[in-house]
């Protein structure tokens, strides 16, 4: 499966789709012309938005610009989780939001989007109760919450830009490597020792050639996306009460001090504190 174009329909007399996706089964990477607002409450998933991959805890709260390639945020997501998307029309209400000036900060982060913004602290807290209380509203009073939540957005300094360029589909189109087969080669044997010459036969590549494009698409090389992978699925873990050398080696790594240096550079902190700061210990 290549990157795939999806086709958002907002229902009938509606210039936006507010719904709850869940397809934590099914391996999305997609882009569409519309901006995506994108909440997800879980344990800790996977974020990957154009280049960018990295993983989060508890919440994310990501916008995403005009034809940027993401992964749905509920991928393979092992725990209960919630999610609201809203996707909506580039231009967003055509010229007259262009031409309101009451409307300038909002056009300006819309214009920004193509980088992938993610959102946290107060903001992110504010703008899932926006979004949760939206769904109760009628489709104007749904428009007028929208246009709030986004004010909230463009006047919030609580902000991560993902990407450094802009990584719209055009970076991606000409992709002969399938993400899908590099994600679910990946998720099978992270906790073994992922093969970078197989997952490039598989693709149909020399490993030197994969190696280069892989860099090109992610940012990153094959061995650290795996590590990257490797931690993510250990924050699950972690956040069952798992113990910190049990799951060391439930996802692979051989030794202890690598794996505890390898997350706390990822994560921010080592792997206890992480299970402190969540209420495990």
């Amino acid at each position: 499966m290549k990157i795939q174009k999806e086709v958002v329909l907002p229902d009938p007399n509606q210039s936006f789709k507010l719904f709850e996706p869940r397809l934590r089964n099914y391996f999305f990477w997609h882009y569409h012309p519309e901006y995506e607002l994108v909440y997800v409450e879980a344990a800790t998933g996977i974020r990957h938005v154009g280049q960018h991959v990295s993983s989060y805890v508890g919440s994310d709260l990501v916008l995403i610009g005009s034809n940027i390639p993401h992964l749905n945020f509920d991928y393979g997501l092992k725990t209960d989780y919630k999610q609201i998307v809203v996707q909506l029309r580039n231009p967003f209400l055509g010229d007259a939001f262009q031409k309101t000036p009451e409307f300038d900060r909002i056009r300006r982060l819309l214009d920004r989007s193509y980088q992938g913004l993610s959102f946290a602290g107060e903001t992110k807290r504010k703008v899932a109760e926006q979004l949760r209380y939206m769904r109760k509203l009628n489709h104007f009073e749904q428009l007028l919450q929208l246009l709030k939540v986004f004010q909230t957005l463009a006047d919030s300094d609580e902000v991560t830009e993902l990407n450094d360029r802009d990584t719209s589909v055009k970076l991606f189109m000409n992709d002969k490597i399938r993400m899908t087969a590099v994600y679910n080669y990946i998720h099978e044997h992270y906790n073994e020792q992922p093969d970078v010459n197989k997952i490039a036969q598989q693709v149909y590549l020399s490993t030197a050639a994969f190696c280069r494009y892989f860099k090109k698409q992610t940012n990153m090389t094959f061995t650290d996306f795996v590590n990257q992978y490797r931690i993510t699925q250990s924050k699950t873990l972690l956040l069952q009460g798992k113990s910190v050398s049990e799951v060391c080696y439930e996802v692979g790594f051989e030794s202890l001090s690598y794996f505890s240096k390898l997350f706390k550079k990822i994560a921010g902190m080592n792997a206890s504190d992480f299970q402190k700061k969540y209420g495990v210990l």
